[in-house]
């Protein structure tokens, strides 16, 4: 049976694998589209923009976040016990402590975001405070704080940047290339047609794979933060009774959207089928509690 700290393990080693399989995509379509235009300009400037861009968000995306879920921030006179839960996890995980915000939703869920650990917030519904049991409360309290701890903010600023590039390479592939006629300067041996043909493809599959590498590294770090939280709390079963809670409620969360879905303990769209569990950016709650209720401390 699995352990907290080998959970933990083995969910920081598959997501670093999955990040150098990214990279190794990255390279190699942008060799391919280098090699089909013959001109390396576009993936230099793709790669500047694509990075001046996604660190440019990263400073701000607290604010941006916040401002799109309409999260409010409270202080302790607020909310009382709410604020004695996060001081003491913060103690326990040797963080500070973070800003809180409120949601003002009737749907049970939480998120943090914040570019370090110094600048972290966490933000809570408001149906999360009003249905969920303390040592539930705790557990979900404690999943955000491993985000926090296990700088996943961080690496997914990096994922994005990656996504973003693979994104603007096949764009301007794209466009490049119909502007050009889709052909090759040198066509000694008549297979600069295919060629073409083949990179067209990959331009418009590349930003695909690269979608379901983000979304498979955003499943491993909500598994490695369920690992950590149920680590930081001792008692994997509080988390598991939230996750529970949370998925099987049926409120809407009318702030939430594409861009902020992934943020969220547990998926904001309660539709679920095969299509949208493919693209979805958390693994299903079964696996989520399979994992946690194997765990022993």
């Amino acid at each position: 049976m699995a352990t907290l700290y080998s959970q933990a393990d083995s969910n920081i080693r598959k997501t670093w694998i999955l990040l150098t399989l990214f990279l190794i995509l990255i390279i190699g379509f942008g060799w391919f589209f280098s090699y089909l235009l013959e001109n390396n300009i576009f993936l230099i400037i793709a790669v500047v923009f694509s990075i001046a861009q996604s660190i440019a968000s990263f400073w701000f995306s607290d604010k941006i976040v916040l401002a799109m879920t309409g999260a409010k921030e409270i202080q302790k006179k607020d909310n009382p016990e709410l604020y004695r839960i996060v001081e003491n996890l913060a103690i326990t995980a040797g963080l500070p402590t973070p800003k809180l915000f409120i949601i003002n939703s009737a749907q049970p869920n939480a998120f943090a975001t914040g570019r370090d650990e110094k600048h972290a917030v966490v933000a809570v519904t408001r149906g999360l405070l009003q249905k969920l049991e303390r040592a539930e409360l705790e557990g979900v309290i404690a999943h955000e704080f491993s985000h926090i701890g296990n700088k996943d903010m961080l690496l997914g600023t990096v994922v994005v940047v990656l996504v973003g590039v693979v994104a603007l390479l096949s764009r301007m592939f794209l466009r490049i290339s119909f502007h050009s006629g889709g052909r090759r300067k040198k066509d000694k041996d008549g297979s600069a047609g295919l060629i073409m043909i083949l990179g067209l493809i990959g331009a418009i599959l590349a930003p695909i794979v690269a979608t379901l590498i983000q979304l498979a590294i955003s499943r491993k770090r909500e598994f490695l933060a369920d690992a950590s939280g149920a680590l930081l709390t001792r008692h994997p079963e509080g988390l598991a009774r939230a996750l529970e809670k949370i998925s099987g409620d049926r409120a809407p969360l009318k702030t939430a959207d594409n861009s902020t879905a992934h943020l969220y303990i547990c998926n904001p769209f309660k539709e679920r089928n095969w299509l949208t569990g493919l693209f979805s950016t958390h693994p299903p709650v079964e696996q989520r509690l399979k994992a946690l209720r194997g765990m022993k401390a």
